[in-house]
């Protein structure tokens, strides 16, 4: 007979590492070639000394002179706090005691639930490798009643729960769910009462900012971040040129040449090697017509059972987050998830996973993961925006 207790073993022993190879291989191919480390975790923080520029004491002399002084490293230390990551399950009693005389049903129940958390958040991780941490998922220019026009309909999908802001970062509604999405429009359908949007501050600023539910200025680093403005992993911009990557705007028609030679001038100024490319769905299929006219198009096989489209061996993936017109030129080997330990179950004082909900027939788990995403060379990447098909 099935119990709560015999489900808490099945989830420890069967669902969780099966969960984690998914969630750390199958999200996306770039998660899937960036490094995964416990080293560096202090605490509730990343702390990671990385080394920049180069050594200074090397020279030239005469056989009988000075020997050149020495230089030694340059080092600056990233400082960032953990990340919390969290999936949550859901599972009413009622299900649980339909299903309690036949383990094949309650497999098969579990099984649904699994299946939904991986995918929602393989959705939700995939995206925020491309964001600034901050959780926002778009921006709103204007309301209809519970029907609200956005800026990209890209990190949104029906279901998912969020919250609204004002421009002044103060919260305006609190988990509603997306109830539609029409991607052709760019507008989302909002569960309960409509939300009186106000007119753009005098400024421009677009008032109302959508977040998913309680994320706000909480999620990993991405590559947002990475090639955005302000402060990085807790230093200065301005005072350390070196976190500065390539940017290149206004790109236009992509060509083999034009691509090479932002490689090129990529690689011989942070003495670094581009390894991954990724870049958004249109870029792809312009890339794809201009090797088409070489007859250059190769492919090649990725962790994860990924293929990708290959750029002078150089694998090109799509991802559905990066943003239009854009590519990204990345050294993954500069990468790394920091975590203080890989996927788990949230346990209680008793060792139980699944916990009902006070004054709720409905039990809960809950998958978590503590990291946080760092790049230790940002001047050895580039982004590339502007991109247009010739």
């Amino acid at each position: 007979m099935v119990t709560t207790q015999s489900a808490d073993s099945v989830l420890k022993s069967y669902y969780l590492p099966a969960v984690c190879d998914q969630l750390n291989k199958s999200v996306n191919p770039l998660l899937a070639a960036i490094k995964r480390t416990t080293s560096d975790v202090w605490g509730r923080d990343v702390r990671k000394a990385v080394r920049y520029g180069v050594n200074g004491g090397v020279g030239a002399g005469t056989e009988t002179g000075d020997l050149p002084a020495a230089g030694g490293n340059s080092y600056a230390q990233f400082v960032v706090p953990l990340k919390n990551l969290y999936g949550v399950i859901e599972i009413s009693d009622k299900a649980i005691r339909a299903s309690a005389s036949g383990e094949g049903a309650f497999v098969d129940l579990l099984n649904d639930e699994m299946d939904g958390l991986v995918k929602s958040s393989s959705f939700n991780f995939g995206r925020m490798l491309f964001g600034d941490g901050s959780g926002k998922l778009a921006t709103v220019s204007a309301a209809s009643s519970t029907t609200y026009t956005v800026d990209t309909v890209r990190n949104l999908a029906e279901g998912m729960v969020v919250d609204i802001y004002n421009a002044k970062g103060a919260s305006v509604a609190t988990k509603r769910t997306v109830v539609a999405v029409d991607r052709a429009g760019k507008t989302i359908t909002l569960s309960g009462d409509a939300i009186a949007y106000p007119a753009p501050d005098s400024d421009g600023v677009t008032p109302f900012t959508v977040v998913l539910q309680g994320s706000k200025d909480l999620e990993i680093t991405g590559l947002g971040a990475i090639f955005g403005t302000g402060d990085l992993y807790g230093l200065s911009r301005a005072a350390n040129p070196w976190l500065e990557p390539v940017k290149k705007t206004e790109f236009g028609a992509i060509t083999e040449i034009k691509l090479q030679e932002v490689i090129d001038e990529l690689e011989a100024a942070a003495g670094g090697s581009v390894n991954f490319i990724v870049c958004s769905a249109d870029v792809r299929r312009a890339l794809l017509a201009e090797l088409s006219k070489s007859r250059q198009r190769e492919t090649i096989d990725l962790e994860g059972g990924f293929r990708a489209l290959s750029f002078n061996g150089i694998p090109v993936v799509a991802d559905r987050f990066c943003p239009d017109g854009t590519m990204y030129l990345l050294n993954t080997d500069d990468f790394a998830l920091h975590q203080l330990c890989d996927w788990q179950w949230l346990e209680g004082e008793d060792g139980k996973i699944l916990k009902q909900i006070a004054g709720k027939p409905v039990y809960t788990a809950t998958l978590v993961k503590y990291a946080e995403l760092l790049c230790y060379r940002p001047a050895g990447q580039a982004m590339i925006s502007g991109i247009t098909q010739g």
